[in-house]
């Protein structure tokens, strides 16, 4: 639905391949790397992942902004896209929890947005090409001036970029978890509370809901902080957060995985945070042609299949894993590894999203499997 006053808008990519469109949310010009995700829903979570940091999204979902957007959706406090691009924005939501419009509420945070275009050519184009470097600009109509601001731009490989989404100071989460979001209760024994420190690469805020409803208590720690500063809490576990860019550029956060190896603490990774403990027990990673983003990615192990949420460029290399460390999960599409565990460590961790925002139910026992993991190691070192 056309947009009232409809701004002209140009989407260039890096191959010289551009699009012209019409512009909604905020005005200018931004660039990053230009990826899609096949979800056909949770467009508020999308934009509001810090995983989305430097790049611009394309949906797949032919129409975005129906149901508008509201404060319970966020998984951060703004949106962390560089920019969104849609087939068609509905302007005027029509939901009883929108309190914005979507093209408003972009506006409001300085993020771009183009509509208008053939999204499925440019998914086709992403899927045999590659993600690359884009840019979206309301000022810059020209193709090839505003080709040469992206070529100039740094590629992701290689770009650590959790400064900019990680806390800066350390907090304990205390939002109390509503009944709109819980679909698993926590214990009533409230005396087996489990502490857990989070190690914050660009955390979910569904991500702290779901610890807290297993009965966690919840430390979020800046992604610089080291093993030493965690460990002074005593935590029963260390949770190692999602994120965004190049997990071999996150260094400090692959130091402090190494150490809290040597802790025997339980360690829980997702997304970024596996693929740090990856780093950390010697694999390497690698980057993907143009990763996983969507809500029905299927990943297993024997005899169970999960429907699972992803949104990650890179991945372990398999090859690399060392003698002690096992695959616990595959992604079924492309037989990626999706999961890992350590034969006699009590660390393991996952590359999709448990925590289902948005995205389905079924890896949420992962939560639990954590909380008894801390809970058999409390109980060990109790009676040693």
């Amino acid at each position: 639905m056309p947009i009232s006053g409809m701004q002209p808008a140009l989407l260039v990519l890096a191959d010289g391949t551009y699009y012209r469109g019409w512009s909604f949310g905020a005005t200018g010009t931004t660039i990053g790397e230009v990826v899609f995700n096949t979800g056909m829903t949770g467009y508020q979570e999308v934009l509001t992942d810090p995983s989305y940091c430097g790049q611009i999204v394309t949906f797949t979902y032919p129409e975005l902004g129906n149901t508008g957007v509201n404060p319970e959706d966020e998984e951060s406090n703004r949106p962390q896209v560089r920019g969104a691009i849609a087939r068609n924005i509905c302007p005027r939501p029509s939901n009883w929890r929108s309190t914005q419009s979507l093209p408003d509420y972009l506006k409001q945070h300085n993020v771009l947005g183009i509509y208008g275009i053939d999204t499925r050519a440019l998914t086709r184009k992403i899927r045999i090409v590659g993600a690359m470097n884009g840019g979206i600009s309301t000022e810059i109509l020209d193709p090839a001036e505003l080709l040469g601001r992206v070529q100039g731009a740094p590629n992701m490989l290689g770009l650590n970029l959790v400064p900019e989404v990680t806390t800066t100071t350390t907090y304990e989460w205390i939002e109390p978890t509503s009944e709109e979001w819980e679909f698993r209760a926590g214990p009533e024994n409230r005396e087996n509370i489990c502490t857990v420190v989070a190690v914050d690469f660009g955390i979910k805020r569904n991500i702290l809901r779901r610890l807290a409803s297993y009965g966690c208590r919840v430390i979020v720690v800046p992604a610089n902080t080291s093993a030493e500063e965690i460990l002074k809490y005593d935590p029963d576990g260390v949770f190692l957060s999602n994120g965004p860019g190049d997990p071999a550029a996150v260094t400090e956060g692959i130091a402090t995985a190494q150490s809290l190896l040597n802790s025997d603490k339980p360690l829980f990774g997702i997304c970024l945070g596996h693929q740090i403990l990856g780093l950390a027990m010697g694999a390497n990673t690698y980057k993907l042609k143009f990763g996983h983003r969507g809500l029905n990615q299927p990943a297993g192990e024997a005899h169970q299949v999960e429907i699972t949420s992803q949104n990650h460029s890179f991945a372990i290399d398999p090859n690399t894993l060392a003698a002690e460390v096992e695959v616990s999960h595959l992604n079924l599409n492309d037989r990626t590894v999706a999961g890992m565990r350590h034969k006699s460590l009590p660390v393991f961790s996952v590359q999709y999203h448990p925590e289902a925002s948005p995205g389905p139910h079924d890896s949420d026992y992962i939560f639990d499997k954590f909380v008894e993991t801390m809970r058999s190691y409390r109980a060990a070192k109790t009676s040693a």
